[in-house]
């Protein structure tokens, strides 16, 4: 492989690694401020200690993300400096905005969340959580409209003089179509995500039945909670990925054309549940379709027209000139499916726990653990497939329309260098997985130390007390703070 090729595989690596941690710290920050909400208005002591055991976890996977995000923003300068010279002043604004502001915003407030139990006012401290998953949002925002304007380029101008994009209109930007529904399709498959690892935590503890009653209490709590929150944000995430499909039609028909292996035109078209084509990913052999559902998932109406992969290459040649237009196939097909199958895995095993929770007796099934350890990595893997799909089908392009992959990579660079760094980053994410799932295990396990007392407890905190102040009573009547170490 040549320079190029290894630049791709090197910064997909990377993304797709960093993307691991991303969806779970936005989706756990979020719900981690949803149990603090229920403690502060019910004042039930499960609700705090839910708080703090997940919030240790957020903490953790917050941390290792902050790395892999930073190596990730290297390989702009390393390997893709023709790319960043081209889009350096389009980029530039959005990613000062994200670094400057959303990444110190969460910082900022979950420094003070982390180190202000029993300093901070109960309001101050829960508003400093809640300023950390809005800041995640936004951070969020901001890079899903750098990718936004990769995959449908608006708000700018080519400088005549330098051939460099230059922007035009910061609004055009952030109102970006593909941003607005990128952006929500994304807050709901990181709800999604950070509900799954909750219901995956909660549901391997009541199924191993180590817990004292109390404990297993709020774990009930956590495992309604985790299914719920993955539930209703797998409803968000089929609602806002249909959207997404028929935008995707108008801007990208290709992306959708090699997503579902359709060659030719069709006018119906069926959606393709399995299609076998030939070994260059460009000739159908055999399919087994859904008659005319792909046309309304892609255009709204069971008779619309799609078009074919070779349809779209003769268009694209007469509008960029000769060349080979056409995404890898095969790859575009599969991620497309592995992240829907994968999501709505996730949602389905989610709405069987909660059944299993109306009926506590099927917790002793000697597979309610096996099951719960292979949910929280569901989602991740959908939505690692997704990143594939997004990506991959839009090759090969760098800037859909604009600028080619072939043409971004950095001139002066060799594919030793490129293929050296690549394994030294490799090795680095290698060490960094084994900390991070060596300590996520460590802090999974734990199981939290609460009075027996506990369970719908709401008896109010006394006046003037802070959370890390509130004294709670054991079954000897003897007052016992609650004390979490982070």
């Amino acid at each position: 492989m040549g320079a190029v090729d290894l630049a791709r595989w090197q910064f997909g690596i990377t993304t797709v690694y960093h993307f691991l941690f991303v969806p779970l710290s936005i989706g756990l920050s979020a719900i981690v401020a949803g149990l603090q909400t229920a403690w502060f208005v019910t004042r039930a002591r499960r609700y705090l200690t839910l708080t703090k055991f997940f919030g240790k976890i957020f903490i953790i996977n917050f941390a290792v993300g902050i790395v892999t995000g930073l190596i990730q923003e290297f390989q702009f300068g390393m390997n893709w400096s023709a790319y960043s010279r081209f889009v350096g002043d389009i980029f530039g604004v959005p990613l000062a905005i994200e670094g400057l502001l959303a990444f110190f915003l969460e910082s900022t407030f979950l420094g003070l969340w982390v180190f202000g139990w029993d300093r901070l006012p109960r309001v101050v401290h829960l508003g400093c959580i809640w300023l950390v998953a809005i800041g995640t949002q936004i951070s969020a925002y901001v890079i899903l409209s750098v990718n936004a304007w990769m995959q449908h380029p608006v708000g700018y101008r080519i400088d005549p003089a330098t051939g460099r994009a230059e922007l035009t209109d910061f609004t055009a930007l952030l109102t970006n179509p593909v941003a607005i529904e990128a952006g929500l399709h994304t807050a709901a498959a990181c709800l999604l995500t950070g509900g799954a690892l909750v219901a995956g935590v909660a549901f391997w503890h009541l199924a191993r039945s180590h817990a004292t009653e109390a404990a297993r209490v709020a774990f009930r709590t956590a495992a309604k909670v985790g299914s719920g929150v993955v539930v209703v944000a797998a409803l968000g995430v089929v609602v806002t990925g249909d959207l997404m499909m028929k935008l995707m039609t108008q801007l990208q028909p290709m992306k959708v054309a090699a997503a579902e292996g359709l060659f030719d035109t069709e006018q119906p078209a069926g959606f393709s549940l399995l299609t076998l084509g030939t070994a260059d990913g460009r000739r159908e052999l055999w399919s087994f379709r859904f008659p005319d559902l792909l046309s309304f998932l892609a255009t709204g109406s069971f008779t619309g027209k799609v078009e074919g992969v070779n349809q779209l290459q003769e268009k694209a040649v007469a509008a960029f000139g000769p060349g080979d237009y056409v995404p890898n196939v095969p790859v575009t097909y599969w991620s497309f499916r592995l992240m829907i199958g994968f999501g709505l895995l996730a949602a389905f095993l989610a709405l069987v726990g909660l059944l299993v929770l109306r009926k506590p007796g099927l917790l002793a099934n000697r597979w309610v653990p096996r099951v719960a350890l292979t949910v929280p990595f569901l989602p991740l893997l959908a939505n690692s497939f997704g990143w594939l799909f997004t990506e991959g089908g839009r090759q090969p392009w760098l800037a859909y329309g604009l600028f080619q992959t072939a043409d971004g990579a950095s001139p002066g660079t060799a594919a030793w260098q490129v293929a050296v760094s690549l394994a030294a980053f490799t090795v680095v994410y290698g060490v960094l997985a084994v900390v991070e799932l060596g300590l996520l295990r460590r802090v999974a396990r734990q199981v939290p130390d609460l009075p027996p007392d506990d369970g719908d407890d709401a008896e109010p905190a006394p006046p003037g007390r802070d959370p890390g102040d509130r004294a709670d009573r054991d079954a000897d009547g003897a007052d016992r703070p609650i004390t979490f170490a982070y």
